[in-house]
């Protein structure tokens, strides 16, 4: 049958991302939880075709426990992005394995409640991701500006695949209860290796935003009263962008900015917000579009070159943000604008 190597073709290739997000080269601290959870999550796929492709029933007692740890995992990796904890790591290590201890107490004494329990964990878990995120891609303050709008998309298509996890388990469950379980395999077959791959890849997508060095230190937080205070604000954060070109720095992120301006990071968050119609991150690169315009059109450097000198690390970050703001590739617009040597895009 087609469906016995599924599970583990799909872990293969679980195992693969994991390895290339492993080896990233920059001297950043790898964000351990993320690659934790791509880690259980080939596990997992395995478990599915050793349980369903080959009969293996002990599986059972296995299989419920790194389905309760993934979700702890993911608000583990996306809580290191979104701020620095003050809790000791023995502290929250304790708090996280409470679900997957529960969970254990229940397949050994309890077995009928394990379902419930799973269901119950992925949509607290995937509510407290989104919850955490609720101002959008400015809650991930420690992340690159670089990188963190994609790593946005990456959490909440993970935390919305937690949603689809707790569906699925309800509509087996269901099966169980009213046609002794004839369809089970076939629904966990193909919409957990549907399940796993999206969190997979969107877990890999997330990771590539970094902690960077230093990512313990906490801006206070406070929001503006004002739209004078708001304009005050930017005012402030321009001047530490344009004056001494802080968006150069490729592990720039919204604390760092915060303290070199001087400005709690909330503060920041909500006059951009409000001013400026867009999140903290899109801001920064707009510096960094900005003059990545003007060294496009008067010199000859190589784009990959001025991709780096403006502070952005990947090609892909960089060609999706220059799109959002020209509306044309960098190639495009140094060809359009070169011969005239004008200032292309606005503050």
């Amino acid at each position: 049958m087609l469906f016995v190597p599924l599970p583990f073709v799909v872990a293969l290739l679980l195992f693969i991302l994991l390895g290339v997000v492993a080896r990233r080269g920059d001297e950043a601290a790898p964000n351990l939880p993320f690659l934790a959870l791509i880690l259980v999550a080939a596990l997992q796929s395995v478990f599915t075709g050793l349980r369903w492709g080959y009969g293996i029933r002990e599986i059972g007692y296995i299989a419920p426990l790194s389905a309760a740890i993934m979700p702890a995992l993911l608000y583990a990796g996306v809580a290191r992005l979104a701020r620095a904890s003050d809790r000791p790591w023995p502290a929250l290590l304790a708090l996280h394995a409470v679900p997957a201890a529960i969970v254990l107490v229940l397949v050994l004494f309890w077995r009928d409640a394990v379902d419930a329990a799973l269901i119950s964990i992925d949509f607290i878990y995937a509510t407290a991701i989104l919850w955490l995120l609720r101002s959008g891609a400015d809650g991930l303050r420690l992340a690159p500006f670089d990188g963190a709008v994609p790593a946005y998309r990456g959490i909440i298509a993970a935390a919305f695949t937690l949603c689809l996890s707790g569906l699925v388990d309800m509509a087996v469950s269901f099966d169980v209860a009213s046609g002794h379980g004839a369809r089970a395999a076939a629904v966990i077959g193909i919409a957990n290796l549907f399940i796993l791959v999206i969190v997979g890849v969107a877990t890999a997508a997330a990771s590539q935003s970094h902690v960077p060095p230093n990512a313990a230190e906490l801006a206070e937080t406070s929001p503006p009263a004002n739209d004078g205070e708001d304009a005050d604000t930017l005012r402030r954060v321009d001047e530490v962008l344009r004056e001494k070109k802080l968006y150069r720095d490729a592990d720039l992120n919204l604390n760092r900015l915060a303290r070199r301006a001087g400005i709690p990071a909330r503060q920041i968050s909500a006059a951009i917000n409000r001013a400026k119609a867009r999140n903290v991150s899109q801001y920064v690169n707009e510096h960094r579009i900005d003059e990545a315009c003007r060294l496009l059109t008067g010199t000859d450097q190589p784009v990959t070159e001025i991709m780096f000198a403006v502070g952005f690390q990947t090609k892909s970050n960089f060609n999706r943000e220059f799109r959002r703001v020209t509306e044309m590739t960098p190639l495009a617009w140094r060809e359009r604008n070169a011969p005239s040597l004008a200032s292309p895009v606005g503050g």
